[in-house]
């Protein structure tokens, strides 16, 4: 057993392959030792011994030539605009052409209907071509129907031969070509079955070779996700790409999330939000008022909070039910926040508060769907819990920032500034945040600032 690489792996027929990490065994086995996980191992064939290698070159072609760093010229690399404005803010600005962009997302989340309307916002002016895999010309002829995306200049391939794909890419000169997706296509030449560890990392390669060459297309593949939410395939994937995003939501919710993990041209802070819909996805320009939208007032356990994703500040909703628990062990359950962090919040609460939770079931939920992960909210919800146990509500004017520690103390948060004008936006009338805040905000913005220091001063102001 060992990973890819050595002399030995050519030595017979075929190979055990994960695939989830790429991990390489000379036999089957239950369990992958790389990644742990079971049942990902694949059998796979490789060359036969004795095939010709590659020599080395004693000198270069002359076909290039190292360049020293002083002498290369910058210029602005013109980007593709795809007119929808959350794409393009995730993106940097757009595409860039040459540029080698992978989308990856849960089964049925939107991902083909994502890319199918970013090639008809492009199809206008320039030549966009999409390639499926998965479906035939007249069954992506019927969803565009359905999106109403009719663009004379918008190609569809139905196609999962990679030559033939490339031959028709060099014959329509796109801008942009996407993939849908990168699980279906193969190379005729290589004997592993379309899907495996060899086709995709192959195919990915001469897909990145056709988009890096002088006036190649940008390139949008389509990947699809392991039950752990990861691109399937090895993870030298992810490293090949220009770009990776990942389209994040529940299915059972309107809402989507645009995450780019990887972005060789622009930031890694940026999210695009987007709301579901008969006629595909629609952007959502204001995302703190429609996720506040439902709100009930005067509810105890629920706190609106104000989170930061990329750079944008996001009003949410925090909702917490604490039950009295008919059992000797009681259930803790989160939804859109961290269930460790939910964990460690009840206990400062039971040791720095005086709440007494032992015997009461805390349920806790992030309302719309929305997966929050800084600890900025930590106060809300520790906040939202306090209010469903003592049964108060807490004021429904009033937004909560702020990080606890593990002695109740309020901890400073970033960009304070920007999610106090995002409260006052919204009409809101305080603002509870950590004291050390204080001294960095300018505008106020007509709200009321109220400093805390540790979790009871704070739960004194929002529920008494």
């Amino acid at each position: 057993m060992r990973r890819r690489g050595g002399d030995a792996a050519g030595a017979g027929r075929v190979v055990y392959v994960c695939q989830e990490c790429g991990y390489e065994s000379a036999k089957w086995l239950g369990r992958c030792p790389g990644c742990e996980a079971w049942s990902t191992l694949v059998e796979e064939p490789v060359a036969e011994p004795g095939a010709p290698r590659r020599a080395w070159r004693a000198k270069p072609s002359g076909a290039s030539a190292p360049t020293p760093i002083g002498e290369v010229t910058l210029e602005r690399e013109p980007r593709l605009e795809v007119g929808l404005g959350e794409v393009d803010r995730v993106l940097g600005g757009g595409l860039v052409p040459g540029s080698l962009v992978l989308l990856g997302g849960d089964p049925g989340i939107g991902k083909s209907t994502l890319a199918l309307q970013v090639a008809h916002h492009l199809a206008p002016t320039r030549t966009v071509l999409y390639v499926s895999g998965e479906e035939s010309v007249r069954q992506t002829k019927m969803r565009a129907a359905r999106l109403g995306i009719d663009a004379p200049r918008l190609l569809v391939l139905a196609e999962t031969n990679l030559e033939e794909i490339t031959a028709h890419v060099s014959e329509a000169q796109p801008a942009l070509v996407v993939i849908d997706s990168i699980q279906t296509i193969y190379r005729p030449d290589l004997p592993a079955a379309p899907g495996s560890v060899g086709q995709i990392r192959e195919c990915t390669g001469d897909l990145l070779r056709v988009a890096k060459s002088d006036g190649g297309p940008a390139i949008l593949i389509v990947g699809h996700v392991t039950k752990e939410g990861a691109i399937a395939g090895p993870r030298v994937l992810e490293h090949m790409v220009d770009t990776v995003l990942y389209f994040e939501g529940e299915r059972h919710h309107a809402y989507r999330l645009l995450r780019v993990t990887k972005n060789r041209f622009g930031s890694t802070n940026e999210i695009g939000i987007f709301s579901m819909s008969g006629r595909g996805l629609a952007e959502v320009s204001d995302p703190s008022a429609l996720f506040l939208s439902e709100r009930p007032l005067d509810a105890p356990g629920s706190v609106v909070v104000c989170a930061v994703e990329g750079s944008r500040p996001l009003l949410l909703e925090v909702q917490a039910l604490v039950t009295r628990t008919p059992f000797g062990l009681p259930r803790r359950t989160a939804a859109g926040v961290d269930t460790n962090r939910m964990l460690l919040l009840l206990a400062v609460l039971e040791k720095r508060a005086g709440l007494h939770l032992a015997t009461f079931d805390v349920y806790v939920s992030v309302a719309g769907g929305v997966q929050v992960e800084e600890p900025a909210v930590d106060l809300g919800v520790a906040l939202a819990v306090a209010s469903s146990h003592r049964e108060r509500p807490a004021d429904p004017g009033t937004v909560v920032v702020g990080e606890v520690g593990l002695g109740g103390e309020i901890r400073a948060v970033s960009r304070i500034a920007g999610r106090v004008a995002e409260a006052a936006k919204l009409g809101f009338r305080r603002v509870i945040l950590p004291r050390a805040n204080l001294a960095g905000i300018e505008d106020r913005g007509g709200l009321e600032l109220a400093g805390v220091g540790d979790i009871r001063e704070a739960l004194d102001l929002l529920i008494g």
